[in-house]
């Protein structure tokens, strides 16, 4: 699956004030990182977010938010936001400053 370009700039336009954030070609797309830790990604048209796995877990609730799930077995902390919740740039940067936030505070990988 291919992923949306326009998408990845916006993507960009939300992490690109932050310190340490990296891409990387990851799932068919691209995902942003911070100090070696994943905060999003791009998966086709939706985004793809790391938070806290409590809070991921709350945000199952909210409409058009699933499990991130690439093998049959949801990736715990993982969710998957569909491109209708994101559409407006206050939405997108909604579900991305948690995950860089979760990231930042993780301890970085080698």
């Amino acid at each position: 699956m291919a992923y949306s370009e326009e998408l990845a700039a916006r993507i960009r336009d939300v992490v690109g004030g932050r310190d340490g954030i990296t891409e990387r070609r990851m799932f068919g797309g691209i995902a942003w990182m911070v100090s070696g830790n994943m905060v999003c990604g791009t998966l086709g048209e939706d985004l793809m977010v790391r938070l806290d796995p409590d809070d991921a877990e709350r945000a199952l609730d909210e409409p058009h938010v699933d499990p991130m799930d690439f093998t049959g077995r949801p990736m715990r902390g993982f969710i998957k936001v569909g491109a209708e919740a994101v559409a407006a740039d206050a939405d997108l940067a909604r579900w991305i400053d948690p995950g860089a936030s979760f990231a930042a505070g993780l301890p970085p990988k080698a």
